[in-house]
């Protein structure tokens, strides 16, 4: 038998295509930013992969948690989404976006991809590939419906599954127990509280069906004695008693013991989740929302996204969801205090997500799971569009510097080509971002020249460096000094992505609008019905430039 086993993998059609998306930039639309708009969390309305690699510069081993809920494969066409792609079609729109989201993950994060019964085996084994088959955690069952419904397959099926992945699934990462809130049945019972602040109630110390009982006898107040068969020694029981942790109590049917018991931290998952709503139930919580003509289709209820972010996640930590749809991920996130990146390209985006968002922001947004948070209202986000290509061809089919690029944007977009992070000196025009501590960017649509070189190398201190971006320069510049590496535009890039390519999801550097001291406090309309927060202020260049936020 040869020893030299080929690698168990999945393949299909366009599998190995690699695809070598832009990386754009992220640029943040102000009007339709909301509220208290530094809280990190951000609404951007593009194409997924595209969004995805713009943020991986940010955000690579950062999020914490991902549920994504992509269009399934079933052939139906579906108002919002093209839902009919062919097999091989699907798993090529899902596996790039996967490899990123499993770079943007935390080494402690985990993703949840919500998926029916067609995809699921295929899912499951490119996951396998990406992720590694140790990470797999397990299959979620969620009841999706109650009975009723007529399918056309030769079983009704009421489930989805929702396959959950770890990035790292090993004890020494995931250090707490992934636990869920108890029923709200469940914490009826635990009614008292010690004096520490820890719920417990009174539960009879000796039971019917013990292994191994000790029999033991108690002096009672009244002088009669109580003999019972316990799993705890006299002793402990006698400490106990002294402590408060046991108690002895006489009822009609005599005298008995009770001890504490403690509210656990949490449950274990079940498998099968069956207690959080169902399709309709989600139905519901987007008719209150947008009314019966504009609901959304097969949305997921609230309960759901909450029982799967409070099982891996805390207050703070970043949730994202790369197909919003009708907002429902960052709704969520947004009423637990997690911070939230939702990504959606189709029109919804500005007729579901952004009018949901804001109104869990204005705490008008009284469903779902608002009353079990007791949410009132509070915080925001930021709106972002993506920019156009940087490269266009022009007449002559030669690649040029899209004329709708300012100063600003193409030193935005370079830094990002180079991988330096964009972040523009005050007093220093050459430093617009930094790789390192001490090595630069300067990109300029001028002609570099000796003197513009050797003026910049005055400036620059022994230990730093420098790359400069240009559209052209002089070629005795490139041999004043090693510090200073000269790359010209567009060459320097061309080769690296796809330039005018916007049918997929591609990456984005992030540029926002600075913090306007003038705006005023942003107060939920659920609070104050007169107080509504204001845009923040847009920073005109140049009117004969295109306007670049940031």
């Amino acid at each position: 038998m040869n020893s030299k086993y080929k690698k168990l993998e999945l393949g299909w059609p366009g599998k190995d295509l690699e695809l070598k998306p832009e990386p754009r930039v992220l640029i943040e639309d102000p009007e339709k930013s909301y509220g208290e708009t530094d809280t990190g969390n951000m609404l951007i309305h593009a194409d997924n992969l595209l969004a995805l690699k713009a943020l991986e510069q940010n955000f690579a081993g950062k999020i914490k948690c991902i549920y994504i809920d992509p269009p399934y494969n079933t052939g139906n066409a579906f108002e919002h989404y093209d839902d009919g792609l062919e097999h091989s079609m699907w798993l090529n729109l899902m596996k790039p976006r996967l490899e990123l989201l499993y770079k943007l993950l935390a080494k402690d994060g985990v993703l949840f991809v919500n998926v029916d019964e067609v995809e699921h085996a295929y899912l499951k084994v490119m996951l396998d590939e990406i992720f590694g088959r140790k990470n797999f955690i397990g299959d979620i069952i969620w009841k999706k419906r109650k009975g009723g419904g007529n399918d056309s397959r030769f079983i009704a099926l009421d489930h989805d599954y929702i396959i959950l992945f770890a990035k790292e699934a090993t004890k020494e990462v995931h250090k707490t127990k992934w636990r869920v809130s108890q029923s709200v049945e469940y914490l009826k019972r635990y009614k008292e509280i010690d004096e520490n602040g820890e719920h417990f109630y009174w539960d009879t110390l000796a039971r019917d069906g013990l292994q191994n009982p000790i029999p033991i006898t108690i002096d009672c107040p009244d002088g009669t004695t109580l003999s019972i068969n316990s799993q705890k020694s006299i002793d402990t029981i006698n400490i106990g008693l002294i402590n408060g942790q046991i108690k002895l109590t006489k009822s009609r049917n005599g005298w008995t013991l009770h001890h504490r018991v403690y509210m656990p931290s949490g449950q274990v998952l079940r498998s099968i989740i069956d207690d959080v709503g169902t399709n309709k139930n989600a139905n519901d919580e987007t008719i209150s929302l947008f009314g019966k003509e504009n609901t959304f289709d097969y949305p997921k209820p609230e309960s759901l996204i909450q029982r799967l972010i409070e099982l891996v996640t805390k207050e703070g930590d970043i949730v994202l969801d790369s197909f919003l749809g009708s907002g429902t991920t960052a709704a969520v996130a947004h009423k637990m205090g997690r911070k939230w990146i939702g990504i959606e390209l189709g029109e919804h985006c500005n007729t579901h997500c952004l009018p949901r968002l804001k109104m869990v922001c204005d705490g008008i947004d009284q469903g779902g799971i608002s009353k079990a948070q007791e949410w009132k209202g509070g915080g925001g986000f930021k709106y972002y569009g993506i920019a156009p290509s940087l490269l266009n061809k022009d007449k002559y089919n030669q690649w040029v510097i899209n004329p709708n690029y300012n100063g600003q944007l193409l030193a935005a977009a370079m830094a990002r080509h180079e991988g330096f992070t964009f972040c523009p000196s005050e007093s220093v025009v050459w430093k617009q971002g930094y790789a390192t501590e001490h090595h630069f960017i300067f990109t300029t649509t001028n002609t570099i020249t000796p003197d513009v070189v050797e003026q910049i190398l005055s400036e620059m201190k022994p230990e730093e460096s420098l790359l400069i971006c240009c559209v052209a320069f002089k070629e005795e510049c490139d041999q004043i000094s090693t510090r200073i590496e000269i790359r010209k535009i567009p060459d320097v890039i061309l080769g690296k992505c796809e330039f005018e390519k916007e049918d997929y999801c591609t990456g984005t550097n992030i540029i926002n609008m600075p913090a306007d001291p003038d705006q005023p406090a942003f107060v939920p309309s659920y609070v104050s019905s007169e107080i509504k927060p204001s845009p923040a202020k847009i920073r005109k260049e140049d009117p004969s430039q295109s306007r670049l936020l940031f």
